[in-house]
């Protein structure tokens, strides 16, 4: 369980000594309660209450390592339930199903499509993460000869899923090293498969139904040396499948309870596939790690991803894109300039209406900390001053002829300093950007 700060603060040298920033070592235990400092601050603590107290930080659920080099994926190491409190910190895996039962040319086509669900939302590039193999067979020759096709077209890591043992010990070696999750070691399975999963050095989903069941599987893999853990309740029902994803969490996060404090892993499948990606959904919310889902279908994968994005982004930061001069289109020097904010909601908005104004443009995104236009008017951080700035570190005066600015309507009060301050001739355009293809027809001469 973790320790409170006056607990901490038994186990520091209390000397006062300010060497950890803090003016007391009260100050700094209660920093390391509040999951504020680091316990590398403190240079004089001794190395049992180092460990203890290391013991006491560490993550309520273990960080696990699926797949290795450019495309590993990381999961776990959370320490909220609410992303308010903090932050999540590990974006959801989302992994699609491939069954070794298809034809060979079906199967590399599959991991092909897999492997181009790709999109490009608000300057970031979302996909899904893994490639999830599932031994229908029960044939360790089919399912090894699926895996290593897999492996082949895959740019992901895998997901070996199975319940034959053989199949698995069978598909596993050759693939050891791209460092698949292997789905799932059970109440008749763990003795031989973990130390498999043990010797090869590769995370082991841990599956019992039930959470009580659950909790004595994953102590009896623990004792046989492996800890690199996924939990899967075997949930059948998306009403037990939240049921069980809350309380393994809030036993993990509140209670410190250890046989729970490790990533999730759930299975989505059904006949209806607007229910499955709600399923999906659900389960990306409330708290799984990893999500496998039984379809290359964009339309049910782009929202899915979309929706991690949005969940997943740190509540204390917003999403901004690179404050600087943006061309649309190809433009020359008598291409309009718009003015905005670096806030990647307001910046895409604007870039897509002057795309649909199909006028060839510029739009220069002033620094102003990720903060929509008249966010940060209020706060000061959209100012005349910032704007001139910017206007002559873009170097836009050397691509455009013309000396005119259109900034946003809303924020039109600045336009007689801003104008005194640039020299430029300031436009002052529309409140919404959906406006702009209209604002630029009608005022916009060249």
């Amino acid at each position: 369980m973790a320790l409170t700060g006056l607990e901490i603060y038994k186990l520091l040298p209390r000397t006062n000594c300010k060497d950890c920033g803090q003016p007391t070592c009260l100050a700094f235990a209660m920093q390391l309660a509040a999951g504020k400092a680091s316990l590398d601050a403190c240079p004089h603590i001794g190395e049992e209450a180092r460990e203890r107290l290391a013991a006491a930080a560490a993550p309520p659920i273990a960080l696990i390592t699926i797949g290795a080099g450019e495309h590993a994926v990381r999961v776990g190491n959370e320490t909220v339930l609410f992303r308010h409190e903090k932050r999540f910190e590990n974006p959801t895996a989302i992994g699609v199903t491939v069954d070794d039962t298809l034809p060979p040319a079906s199967l590399a086509g599959r991991v092909r499509a897999i492997n181009n669900l790709v999109f490009e939302r608000m300057g970031q590039t979302c996909r899904v993460d893994l490639v999830a193999v599932r031994g229908l067979s029960a044939r360790p020759d089919l399912f090894r000869a699926a895996v290593l096709a897999a492996a082949r077209e895959a740019r992901l890591p895998l997901v070996l899923m199975s319940e034959d043992t053989a199949c698995l010990e069978a598909a596993l070696e050759p693939v050891k090293d791209g460092r698949p999750l292997v789905w799932a070691a059970t109440a008749d399975n763990y003795a031989r498969l973990v130390p498999l999963a043990a010797s090869y050095g590769v995370p082991l989903v841990v599956q019992a139904a039930g959470l009580e069941e659950l909790a004595a599987l994953v102590a009896k893999v623990t004792e046989l040396g492996h800890r690199e853990l996924l939990l899967d309740t075997g949930a059948t029902s998306i009403a037990q499948l939240l049921a069980d994803q809350t309380r393994i969490r809030r036993l993990a996060v509140r209670k410190r309870f250890r046989p729970f404090g490790f990533p999730t892993f759930c299975t989505i499948a059904g006949d209806d596939p607007v229910q499955n990606v709600l399923d999906a959904a659900m389960a990306i919310a409330k708290y799984a790690a990893v999500v496998v889902v039984d379809t290359t279908d964009p339309a049910a994968i782009l929202p899915l991803v979309t929706w991690r994005m949005n969940l997943y982004a740190d509540p204390q930061k917003p999403v901004a894109v690179e404050p600087k001069l943006y061309s649309i289109g190809n433009p020359g020097s008598d291409a309009p300039v718009f003015l905005t904010t670096n806030f990647s909601l307001t910046y895409f908005c604007v870039a897509g209406d002057v795309e649909a104004a199909r006028v060839p443009a510029y739009i220069l995104a002033v620094d102003t900390e990720g903060t929509s236009v008249l966010t940060a008017w209020a706060a000061g951080k959209l100012t005349p001053e910032r704007i001139v700035a910017a206007l002559q570190a873009s170097g836009v005066s050397e691509r455009v002829k013309h000396r005119r600015l259109i900034i946003p309507g809303s924020v039109a009060v600045l336009s007689g300093k801003l104008a005194d301050l640039s020299g430029w001739e300031i436009l002052v355009g529309p409140r919404e950007s959906s406006a702009i293809p209209a604002f630029i027809k009608e005022h916009w001469k060249t």
